[in-house]
């Protein structure tokens, strides 16, 4: 057996414990969902111009964690059918939701897309969350002592209401809505596809927020943020670890029950192999993962058409 076949099995059988108790863990987010159920959405939605005639934009907001108006757009083909599939899309970190012709290729099946900004980095959407103590470079330290209160909350909840705003959105079949990104917004996908019931179908590619604890401790991007903290506060590891933990798609996986297609590369240093199978590997809904052995942190146009294929057969 060669080598590349021995790294498969290792992965495959990549099975640390969970890092808090899952009963514990659905208690808090069905109480943090319920909170935000009720609270109005707040939606506008205003024209954009486009040079290409074949696709239709409109600018949407709306009041995700707080009273911080999150920015996206609403892309369609000019003639989209009615009850449509649509992407709910998020980027990678310190990134935006970019031009619209990035998503040319789901318009190209006559779906719908939301692209959405993360609050805070380089797009329109700002961040009311408040501040009250000083934070390592980047932003997702902020508020990291309590889970309810920090940033990953605030994106989070974000994301899972970006999925309601879609199901809402004229012309989008609202059983047929699906999460995707990479990197960052790879966890976004994931995690929203774990907490919202109206999710259809996840493509996460080389996704964050698995196995964070491994990640604050290996990891060369957005978690040595966190790993910088630590580092000026070390008696604080245990309560960043725990409040870490309900992000954590290690304990999070169980609550998928849609279908999910997770990409990986063994190169990576981000998102590291040892985390995406461990959060993967407990995934117990239908799944596939696409392995790239010689891949790093990136998503290629092959995997770019894997993703839209796996989306075709659970969206048709």
């Amino acid at each position: 057996m060669n080598t590349i076949s021995l790294r498969k099995i290792e992965l495959e059988n990549c099975s640390p414990i969970p890092t808090m108790d899952e009963s514990r863990l659905n208690r808090f987010w069905d109480e943090q969902l319920a909170r935000h159920e009720e609270r109005p959405l707040e939606v506008t939605i205003a024209g954009e111009d486009t040079p290409y005639p074949g696709m239709k934009v409109n600018k949407v907001t709306y009041k995700g964690f707080d009273e911080t108006s999150v920015h996206a757009w609403h892309i369609a083909p000019v003639q989209a059918e009615t009850n449509a599939p649509c992407v709910v899309t998020f980027p990678g970190y310190t990134m935006d939701r970019g031009f619209p012709e990035r998503y040319a290729h789901y318009l190209l099946l006559g779906w719908h897309v939301l692209a959405v900004d993360v609050r805070g980095q380089s797009g329109e959407t700002g961040s009311l969350l408040p501040l009250d103590s000083g934070i390592a470079r980047g932003w997702i330290t902020q508020g990291i002592m309590e889970a309810e209160r920090s940033y990953y909350m605030a994106v989070t909840i974000d994301a899972v209401r970006a999925v309601k705003v879609a199901a809402g959105l004229p012309g989008v079949d609202a059983k047929r809505i699906a999460t995707a990104g990479g990197s960052q917004g790879g966890g976004l996908a994931f995690i929203s596809g774990a907490l919202s019931p109206l999710v259809a179908a996840v493509a996460a590619d080389i996704p964050n927020l698995c196995r964070m604890d491994y990640g604050v401790l290996h990891s060369t991007s957005s978690l040595t943020e966190v790993a910088q903290y630590i580092k000026r506060y070390p008696d604080r590891l245990e309560a960043v670890l725990s409040s870490l933990a309900h992000f954590d798609m290690l304990n999070l996986a169980p609550r998928l029950k849609v279908p999910v297609m997770v990409s990986v590369g063994w190169k990576d240093t981000v998102c590291m192999p040892e985390t995406i199978y461990a959060a993967y590997n407990r995934v117990q809904s239908p799944k596939e993962i696409r392995d790239y052995p010689f891949s790093g942190h990136e998503v290629s146009e092959h995997q770019k058409r894997e993703a839209v294929v796996f989306l075709q057969k659970h969206l048709g």
